[in-house]
């Protein structure tokens, strides 16, 4: 989108202009009440308009992998149910040829899965793909000293950071909504969940945080 002087528009001027609408729209019922309360033991943010590509491709093949880092700024993660991270970018294992990159804040949609598309198509030897899913999912921050708990009420993934920490990532499920779950911290995890499940994941977590934060 350009502006009157036909210089490329700033994110923020074409998030005003588009009106873009987050996933979370529906549930601004329960959020608003959430938001306004302050709790250590579970909070809950979305983390909106972030930039999400699936990628398909041969992780053996030289090319491949090391168009990939030049284009994301770090490397594939080759281990199952690993995470690879980067200044602009994090890379989530999902299977042995598929991974999906997040850019680390809003960004324009449709920028990284250009730049990815281009740098993999000068890669005759392996075949790739790069399909930009932003607009099918959200992300999700939960923090607190609870979170694990909440999470242990929905999600069948052993959870105890002896055996599920940072740098790892696990495709599951939070009772009927299937999510990508990160632990990015201490008592933190990011969430990626589908756009049609954000309004039931935002409920169905909060109702089952509520007997927890009291």
């Amino acid at each position: 989108m350009w502006n009157e002087t036909r210089e490329p528009m700033p994110l923020a001027e074409r998030v005003a202009t588009v009106k873009l609408e987050s996933p979370f729209v529906g549930s601004a019922d329960v959020m608003k009440p959430h938001t306004a309360r302050t709790s250590k033991a579970f909070a809950m943010r979305e983390l909106p308009f972030r930039d999400l590509v699936n990628v398909r491709g041969e992780p053996g093949n030289a090319g491949f992998a090391s168009a990939f880092a030049q284009a994301v700024g770090c490397g594939l993660p080759l281990k199952p149910n690993t995470r690879s991270q980067g200044a602009d970018y994090d890379v989530l294992w999902l299977g042995p040829d598929e991974w999906l990159v997040r850019s680390a804040g809003p960004v324009e949609a449709g920028v990284l899965e250009a730049k990815l598309t281009g740098a993999l198509s000068g890669n005759s030897d392996a075949w790739a793909s790069a399909v930009d899913v932003g607009s099918g999912f959200t992300v999700v921050e939960l923090t607190g000293t609870r979170v694990r708990e909440v999470l242990a009420r929905g999600c069948p993934l052993d959870l105890h950071p002896r055996l599920f920490n940072e740098g790892q990532c696990a495709q599951s499920f939070f009772f009927k909504a299937s999510i990508v779950l990160i632990p990015t911290g201490a008592d933190r995890y990011e969430v990626v969940v589908r756009r049609s499940f954000a309004d039931y994941f935002c409920r169905i977590l909060l109702d089952a945080a509520a007997p927890l934060m009291s």
